[in-house]
C-alpha cells in the first residue's frame, strides 16, 4: 500500500506532466540513474547519483540537468523522500501518465553521498 507521502507526490508527478508534457525525459533521468550498477560487486544503481559531478556530465547524460530542474522543487516539498525514490518514482508516473500499465513501486532507496 503507498504511503501518504508516495500518494501526494504521485499526484504532483502527475500535475507536472499535464503541464509540461516531459514523460520521456523522465523515464531516461530514472534510466540512466539506475544504469551505473555493477553487478560484480553490487555497487551504484538507483541511488540518485546522477544528480552530482561528473556523472550529470557525462555526454550519454546532456539534457537531464532539465529534469533534475523540474524535480527539484518536489524533493524541497517532500524531504523524507530521497532523490533515488523521487527520479525512479518520476519514471513511474511518466510511463502510467502516458497511457502505460500501472508498475508497482516501493519507496525505501537510499541516496548515494557526495
Amino acid at each position: 500500500m503507498a504511503s501518504e507521502a508516495e500518494t501526494a507526490l504521485r499526484g504532483k508527478l502527475a500535475e507536472i506532466f499535464k503541464t509540461v508534457p516531459c514523460q520521456p525525459i523522465m523515464v531516461r533521468l530514472a534510466w540512466h540513474d539506475a544504469g551505473t550498477y555493477n553487478a560484480s560487486d553490487k555497487t551504484g544503481g538507483a541511488n540518485g547519483s546522477i544528480r552530482f559531478e561528473p556523472e550529470i556530465a557525462h555526454g550519454a547524460n546532456a539534457g537531464l540537468q532539465w529534469a533534475l530542474d523540474q524535480l527539484e522543487p518536489l524533493k524541497k516539498d517532500f524531504p523524507d523522500v530521497s532523490y533515488a525514490d523521487l527520479f525512479q518514482l518520476a519514471s513511474v508516473v511518466a510511463i502510467e501518465t502516458a497511457g502505460g500499465p500501472k508498475i508497482p513501486f516501493r519507496m525505501g532507496r537510499k541516496d548515494a553521498a557526495e
